[in-house]
């Protein structure tokens, strides 16, 4: 099975409840897209902060379980710091990107750029997640 086979399969209501679509899955990276839809958003037609936030976390949460020690029973999120950056407005897909910063046995950190359809930077979230 793949990364990206493995990440589909995981029952992940939240991500599924948001419209997140994993495209990508790799070791090294992992790529998700959102529409922003009405629900999703705030004043304005732009985006919540919280939608980008939850986003995020489902993202780093993917690529820690892909990247999980073979006797490890899951993980938690212990830890997440977000820097917004830009809006994104109703309408638009973001894509979330998320690199490693530290994969460790107890603890992985990941970084995640999220970005509108048109390259611009909307956040960056540092997450911690724990190895259960």
């Amino acid at each position: 099975m793949t990364p990206l086979e493995k990440i589909n399969s995981l029952k992940m209501p939240f991500a599924e409840l948001k419209g997140v679509t994993f495209t990508e899955a790799s070791a090294e990276r992992v790529v998700a897209q959102m529409l922003v839809r009405p629900d999703l958003c705030t004043l304005h037609h732009t985006i919540h902060g919280g939608a980008i936030m939850a986003l995020a976390d489902s993202v780093g949460a993917a690529a820690t379980v892909i990247n999980l020690p073979e006797d490890a029973k899951g993980t938690t999120t212990i830890e997440s710091k977000t820097n917004f950056i830009g809006g994104a407005k109703e309408g638009s897909v973001v894509t979330a990107i998320a690199t490693p910063v530290h994969r460790g046995r107890r603890t992985q950190v990941w970084q995640t750029r999220i970005e509108t359809d048109d390259g611009r930077l909307v956040a960056i979230v540092s997450q911690t997640q724990l190895v259960l």
